[in-house]
């Protein structure tokens, strides 16, 4: 009979479809940051850093699985957590500038999701193509001379869209979690497996 390998498959975590979003997220805050908050500000680096973090800790805790799934489970935890930490910022960002969240139901959210979009190219394309479309308040076809009022146009676009992006992020994670809590309390870790295979052997 097959038994359970001591140290079991991991790594891969290119293929989670979590690192793939976070990995986006992260392209799309590099340029939004660079393009929108001055990089002499702290908050530049904070809203960079946070989003690295969602990335690395994806893919730290995929590799540590093979021999601890509470690492595994603690790295996934802390990925959530900086994610969730930058969707504040972009909120912050939002906020302080008088611009809007879009709603929960806004159709443009379930069109960005829909289109299931793969670069940080893709999504500046979809921005502008937004723009195009509705242009200022939503109003389709109007004029806007100021180029302030369009980078603050474009701005409240893309950082809706990036919120829409860690949305996503933030609810694959909360499967993943629930998941890697799961496995763990019902298959434990590399210490739980080594016991079993010493104790099978009558060590």
């Amino acid at each position: 009979m097959d038994r359970e390998p001591l140290i079991p498959k991991h790594g891969g975590y290119r293929k989670l479809k979590t690192f793939q979003i976070a990995q986006l997220v992260y392209d799309v805050t590099v340029r939004f940051c660079d393009r929108f908050i001055d990089k002499r500000s702290r908050t530049h680096d904070q809203m960079v850093q946070a989003a690295r973090s969602g990335v690395q800790n994806i893919a730290e805790g995929s590799q540590a699985s093979g021999t601890s799934k509470k690492m595994e489970l603690k790295l996934t935890n802390v990925a959530r957590a900086s994610l969730e930490e930058l969707r504040l910022d972009y909120e912050d960002f939002l906020r302080q500038r008088g611009m809007a969240i879009w709603d929960r139901n806004d159709l443009r959210r379930t069109e960005l999701v829909a289109r299931r979009l793969k670069s940080a190219d893709e999504v500046a394309v979809w921005v502008k193509e937004i723009y195009g479309r509705y242009g200022r308040n939503g109003q389709d076809g109007q004029s806007i001379s100021s180029i302030s009022s369009i980078k603050s146009i474009y701005s409240e676009i893309a950082a809706n869209a990036a919120l829409v992006l860690i949305g996503v992020a933030v609810s694959l994670l909360d499967r993943q979690i629930r998941a890697q809590a799961h496995a763990f309390e019902s298959k434990g870790g590399f210490t739980e497996r080594l016991y079993k295979r010493r104790h099978s052997k009558g060590m």
